[in-house]
């Protein structure tokens, strides 16, 4: 077994494989760039390498940078990850040419796989299911629309050296083929550094499931069962569970066979996932091989108890399997939701910022259910622009489906993250709605759901009741917390009444309730190590009709807890309701399974001057062309004095690795352009100003 290995890696997955390592008693060694100089895996780690700048091709794509850290630390082993270096055969190459262990599959394996168009000529040589498709190379746009015309929309174009949603395209007619291949071939070479491109016929209906594969070197290969992978945003995962609620038992058995046939056919070695698309009758389709850790593997690790990172290091060491395919089973269910910083409510443009707030749920391996947060930020730590957005992969488990999704629901509940955008309230979203509870989920789940984007969801009325009475509640209390802190410094105030009545409006519901004081600030039992203001009990409800009411909740909390019931029924596992909270003047901002609410709460003679207030008008910015998220300009497509018609292609903005296509709303002449190609934009930064 190796003494030390390095992770040739950032993030959540350089966390990951130092926490398997440790667990070998294996020394690890985290390589950094300069954005990196205080992330969560460096600190892990027991050394450190800096590599360079920033950008990740100046930094962790470059092969030398890591040969030179694994000699300057003594190093025998390296552990890519996944993106960055995970499928580069070159790299592994590098390594073996300094007698370095490459954790992963062998060169050959990498370059057959790695390109989809050899892969999928592969695939078919060794008897599995593959889609209808151009596997040859395509000179240019008009051969791109040729081919797609030929094949039959929809098609999806996509980036030979491809992954994790870069590089690909659906197109349903020849205009889209043609913007397709012209951005995939842009973004694929930003992004891998080859900008090769093949086009293959596009699934209607199709879910996205895939195999996980384990082979070592001595001819053992099994495959540990499937993830459904269908929840896609622009072919992005998003949500992942396992196993399939669509598979059948044989279905199962047919593809974890072809997996480990194509496994095989390469002489693979090490953990790989080969993906499929599966259509509605359950046919299924060749996709690719990664040739490397999913970033979904905990769920599998979850439903079968085996750690793949362990194995990977294990097989990479010359180790034999010590498991049969008799030995790989399902138990429960796992769910895995991705934490990315984005704005849901601004078509999930990526966001950048320092996490001011940062508390996940706690973390449970025992049990049902279980919660397991890998991530590799803290609080305090900063969201950069250079690199992936995503923050963390939040996991449960449970019994059976039904239970691991109610688990997820309650553990996003009470994910507590501030600083950036980010998409917890559209994962609440997804975790509530019918059709995936139902499990009749597709890839176009997202966008046929939401078809004009995310815009927060809308509670019923007696979820609304619950937490206008919540806040109505603790507005009380910090008002005679105040009261009470005056009152220390000015003994000559006059005596303080409080009013018990008050208006709580939340969007155009009203609630008139009134609030009981004589139960408020009892101490919180089992926790006396917290103020007296931890639990509120009370009665609130609508005028004349008070129901008893229990927060679990103390002054800056940015959570809160409630149960409705009387105190001698008061559970301490249970709650009715969970919310974000935020003070704002005149009342609170709430955030709720997928809602943001802006809830005040006034005395009635508050409400009925508000009542009279103008509504203040939004600023017109109907004449700019305002940058949605904070990137690098890399395309300005018209000048000043241009005229543009509506849906004309303006600028394209890349962020976290992504170009980002802006159009025009409408018909106009370009007045200004104050910025230039490679100008680092924030967010609302104006790109272009047209004559009104």
């Amino acid at each position: 077994m190796f003494e030390k290995i390095l992770i040739a890696n950032r993030g959540e997955i350089a966390c990951r494989v130092i926490r398997s390592a440790r667990k070998l008693g294996i020394a690890t060694v985290a390589v950094y760039s300069d954005a990196d100089r205080d992330a969560e895996h460096v600190r892990l780690a027991d050394e450190a390498v800096h590599i360079g700048p920033p950008p990740a091709a100046q930094s962790y794509l470059l092969a030398d940078r890591i040969v030179a850290a694994c000699k300057q630390t003594g190093a025998q082993a390296v552990h890519p990850g996944y993106g960055f270096l995970s499928e580069r055969a070159s790299f592994c190459e590098a390594l073996e040419k300094e007698g370095i262990v490459f954790i992963g599959p062998k060169v050959k394996a990498i370059e057959a796989m790695g390109d989809k168009i050899t892969s999928k000529k592969i695939a078919a040589e060794a008897g599995v299911n593959t889609v209808p498709g151009h596997m040859g190379l395509i000179d240019d746009a008009d051969h791109a629309v040729k081919i797609a015309s030929g094949i039959g929309y929809p098609v999806m174009i996509k980036a030979s050296a491809g992954g994790g949603g870069k590089g690909m395209r659906i197109a349903w007619n020849d205009a889209e083929a043609r913007e397709g291949f012209e951005r995939s071939k842009s973004e694929a070479l930003s992004s891998f550094g080859d900008d090769r491109i093949f086009i293959e016929k596009f699934v209607v209906e199709p879910r996205h499931i895939e195999i996980q594969v384990l082979a070592d070197a001595h001819g053992n290969t099994l495959y540990l069962n499937e993830r459904e992978c269908s929840v896609q945003r622009r072919n992005q995962k998003v949500v992942e569970e396992a196993p399939s609620p669509f598979l059948d038992a044989a279905t199962r058995k047919a593809m974890g066979e072809q997996a480990v046939a194509l496994a095989r056919k390469v002489d693979y070695q090490s953990a790989g996932t080969v993906e499929f698309i599966v259509d509605k009758h359950r046919n299924f389709y060749f996709l690719e091989m990664n040739t490397r850790l999913q970033v979904e593997h905990p769920v599998t690790e979850l439903i079968t108890g085996i750690d793949l990172v362990e194995q990977m290091i294990r097989i990479a060491a010359g180790e034999k399997l010590a498991l049969t395919q008799a030995d790989i089973g399902i138990n429960g269910w796992a769910i895995e939701s991705r934490l990315y910083a984005e704005d849901p409510y601004r078509n999930f443009l990526p966001s950048i910022g320092r996490l001011s707030r940062y508390r996940p749920p706690a973390e449970k391996a025992e049990g049902a259910p279980r919660v397991r947060n890998d991530t590799g930020v803290r609080e305090g730590d900063e969201i950069s622009m250079f690199y992936d957005p995503m923050i963390a992969k939040l996991c449960t488990w449970a019994g059976d489906r039904e239970s691991a999704i109610d688990a997820m629901r309650e553990a996003l509940d009470v994910f507590e993250l501030e600083g950036v955008g980010h998409n917890i309230p559209f994962l609440q979203a997804v975790m509530d709605h019918p059709r995936f509870r139902s499990g009749a989920i597709t890839t176009g789940f997202i966008a046929e759901e939401w078809p004009d984007g995310f815009s927060g969801v809308e509670h019923d009325a007696g979820t609304l009741l619950k937490i206008a009475r919540t806040c109505a509640m603790i507005a009380v209390q910090l008002e005679r917390r105040g009261r009470k802190i005056s009152e220390g410094s000015a003994r000559h105030l006059a005596p303080y009444k409080l009013e018990r009545r008050r208006i709580v409006a939340i969007g155009d519901q009203r609630f008139d309730l009134t609030v009981d004081p004589v139960m408020i600030a009892e101490p919180f039992v089992g926790n006396p190590h917290l103020s007296d203001t931890t639990r509120l009990t009370g009665h609130t409800g609508v005028a004349g009709l008070p129901e008893p009411i229990q927060i679990d909740w103390m002054p800056g909390d940015r959570l809160v807890k409630v149960q409705f019931c009387n105190v001698k029924d008061i559970q301490e596992d249970r709650h009715d309701i969970v919310f974000g909270l935020k003070h704002r003047p005149g009342g609170f901002i709430v955030t709720h399974r997928g809602a943001k609410l802006d809830v005040r709460v006034m005395t009635p003679r508050i409400a009925e001057l508000a009542a009279l207030m103008p509504v203040k008008a939004a600023p017109d910015t109907s004449n700019l062309l305002l940058c949605p998220m904070p990137g690098l300009v890399v395309a300005l497509n018209v000048k000043e004095g241009d005229e543009v018609q509506e849906g004309q292609a303006l600028a394209i903005v890349e962020a976290m690795k992504m170009e980002n296509v802006l159009r025009a709303e409408k018909a106009a002449r370009v007045a200004k352009v104050p910025v230039k190609v490679g100008d680092s934009l924030a967010v609302d930064a104006v790109i272009m100003e047209f004559a009104k």
